[in-house]
């Protein structure tokens, strides 16, 4: 009862309102707190932010009203805290600001208890704060066996589980064995920062870090000003960080060197939504068509059907913006015109042309993999010489941010990446393309790259990462990142800068372990693989050789049926959410929008919709699971969302 398991409780509820009838027993399961889970609970510290701004949050699937917060109706976070709901430090945080992640977890407790306490009266809502272990089936339907021993019969269950903890790999293990029986070594396995054990590492102690993404800021957060440091401004407005005396001297590196690039200053409306011009459902079709044509599969490769449409619509944000900074609105609205009818082959050549008329010829491409892999050809004398071009980079992207979203052409054409995951997700989910690619330009060089230049941490972060290089509390170690072991601890070091590495006797892993349903420790997620109930998705192409084992667990496309090892969709079992990574794409997303109905809420309104639908057509459901229609609800109808938190990186 994460947010995902939270969204389609409130969807649930939206439409029994609608349709009054029989009695409904909705059973929730988590062993946290209920609404935040457990990568939002409310007990971690302020020091870990949000990375969406507080205005483009919401919980609830319609705006507020006249009447009281409930299930289609209710305040987005920032209205939530600017009525004073989270106390009146964060009353003033104002829409573009990032709340603390433990203020959203409070905000999402408000919403189960609002949705609770105004429920329709047909409806029974019954809390579990413990995690279901087993499901079986059971004359017909579902037996649940909860950890606490609650045994509960239902008709449809929801599996939300978000983030799991998985088994470790065989590079964690060997991480693992080297520490074992090594006084003062330790190798501490990724998870949300909040659930790191960091206690025991000792002030001035070498500590090396594993990744430089956002679980890297919450991490350096938790030893910096968690350990009592602060940050003030300098004289021209950069941060300058006070040491408190307990922090250690951290190593951190990571495959491209550098920390995630910041976001832009938002500048845009909370239900703004940029729609995709180049990148579109009709592009999509055609591409596929003349895949068909030329291979006789409608699968893509992602090179060459995806990425140049979506790097047009970079290209069209990053010079229209561009253009109208520097010539002004009426110049930019001519290119914006020339350039959407000139969206093939002559693209090129137009944007050359039409810079070259209006004086601005030398201006830098927008180039995705440059902005994320600066470093890929570049080789250094020394550990100093590094950090001087590290805190360049991230001097200029700081600049950037502090331009916007809507006013800074790098990242009002970054941004857009956002608002166009449905449209990739259009043409990559449920086996959109071929294996091969789909694995290797898709998973394996695309999503690291977006994430890296879209996905990242409001400006202030990255001004705090600046000033702890500055202070020498934090020491990057170079892209390409090499772990080796030594006697008394890990040995970091960088492919591409020059020097003997750095040896530490605490390995802080600050990546999130990607979703794996075959790594899954969960007892309820290895019992459902066991007994065919779940499955694991294979993207196939007729190629013998092209093969993709996914890690996510195979659904249908919406309502999202959960596909058993006999490949059959079981009607009445659903997935959302993270343990579908790698079928359906950026599923972490822990949130809604305010506005029209989000892809978020509109996954889980698709479930709510097939959960009270009945049987759907076509779908024979065991005999003894009665003979109600299509459209009807069962009387006293059992269903039970089974959920964790879900990480909500967006």
């Amino acid at each position: 009862m994460g947010p995902r398991g939270l969204s389609v409780l409130e969807r649930l509820l939206v439409r029994l309102a609608e349709r009054r009838g029989p009695a409904v027993s909705i059973w929730v399961f988590d062993p946290g707190e209920h609404g935040a889970g457990r990568i939002w609970r409310t007990d971690q510290p302020d020091w870990f932010l949000m990375n969406t701004p507080a205005g483009e949050v919401s919980m609830y699937s319609g705006d507020p009203d006249e009447g009281p917060p409930r299930a289609g109706a209710g305040p987005s976070l920032h209205e939530w805290l600017s009525a004073g709901r989270a106390g009146p430090r964060w009353a003033e945080l104002g829409q573009n600001g990032y709340a603390p992640r433990a203020c959203y977890g409070r905000y999402l407790c408000d919403v189960f208890d609002n949705l609770v306490a105004h429920k329709p009266d047909n409806v029974t809502i019954h809390v579990a704060r413990s995690r279901v272990e087993r499901v079986e089936r059971h004359e017909g339907r579902l037996r649940l066996v909860a950890r606490s021993g609650r045994i509960v019969l239902a008709d449809k269950l929801v599996l939300t589980t978000g983030h799991p903890v998985t088994a470790p790999r065989p590079w964690e293990r060997e991480l693992l064995d080297h520490a074992a029986g090594r006084p003062g070594v330790r190798y501490v396995r990724g998870d949300s920062a909040a659930d790191l054990d960091l206690e025991p590492v000792r002030a001035g102690e070498p500590v090396g870090v594993l990744g430089l993404g956002l679980t890297f800021l919450d991490v350096v957060m938790a030893l910096t000003v968690g350990r009592g440091g602060e940050f003030e401004p300098g004289p021209a407005g950069e941060q300058r960080y006070r040491p408190s005396g307990r922090e250690p001297r951290v190593f951190a590196g990571s495959r491209s060197g550098l920390p995630m690039l910041a976001r832009g200053v938002n500048q845009k409306a909370p239900k703004y939504r940029y729609e995709a011009k180049f990148l579109t459902r009709g592009a999509v079709a055609e591409a596929r068509h003349r895949a068909r044509r030329e291979t006789g599969s409608a699968q893509l490769d992602f090179r060459r059907d995806v990425l140049p449409l979506l790097q047009l619509e970079v290209e069209h944000v990053y010079y229209t913006t561009l253009i109208r900074d520097r010539c002004g609105e009426e110049a930019a609205r001519r290119f914006a015109r020339l350039h959407l009818s000139c969206a093939g082959g002559k693209a090129a050549d137009l944007v050359d042309k039409a810079l070259v008329e209006l004086g601005i010829a030398h201006v830098a491409r927008i180039d995705l993999e440059r902005m994320a892999r600066p470093f890929a050809d570049r080789r250094f004398a020394d550990p100093a010489e590094y950090h001087r071009h590290v805190l360049g980079l991230l001097g200029q992207d700081l600049a950037e941010a502090l331009r916007g979203n809507v006013h800074g052409p790098v990242k009002a054409a970054l941004d857009i990446l956002r608002d166009l995951r449905g449209a990739v997700r259009a043409a990559v989910d449920h086996g959109g393309l071929r294996p091969r690619s789909h694995r290797e330009d898709f998973v394996g060089w695309f999503t690291p790259i977006n994430t890296m230049v879209s996905a990242g941490p409001p400006a202030i972060r990255l001004a705090q990462v600046r000033a702890l290089v500055e202070a020498g509390v934090l020491h990057l170690v170079g892209p390409a990142l090499r772990v080796g072991t030594a006697p008394d601890g890990f040995l970091l070091d960088s492919a591409q800068v020059a020097g003997p590495g750095q040896v530490v006797g605490t390995l802080i892993d600050a990546r999130i372990p990607r979703p794996s349903v075959r790594q899954d420790a969960s007892p309820l997620t290895r019992q459902l693989l066991a007994d065919g109930l779940i499955s694991e998705y294979v993207n196939a192409s007729s190629c013998a050789d092209d093969v993709f084992a996914t890690g996510a667990v195979s659904t249908t496309r919406a309502p999202f049926h959960a596909i058993g090892s006999d490949g059959r969709a079981n009607p009445d079992l659903y997935v959302l959410g993270i343990p579908t990574e790698n079928l359906r794409w950026f599923t972490q997303i822990g949130n809604g929008r305010p506005g029209p109905l989000s892809a978020f809420h509109a996954d889980a309104d698709a479930v709510a919709g097939d959960v009270l639908a009945g049987p759907a057509a076509g779908v024979v459901l065991p005999a003894a699971n009665g003979s109600a229609r299509a459209g009807e609800i069962r009387a006293d109808q059992r269903l039970a969302c089974s959920a964790g938190g879900d990480h909500g990186r967006r």
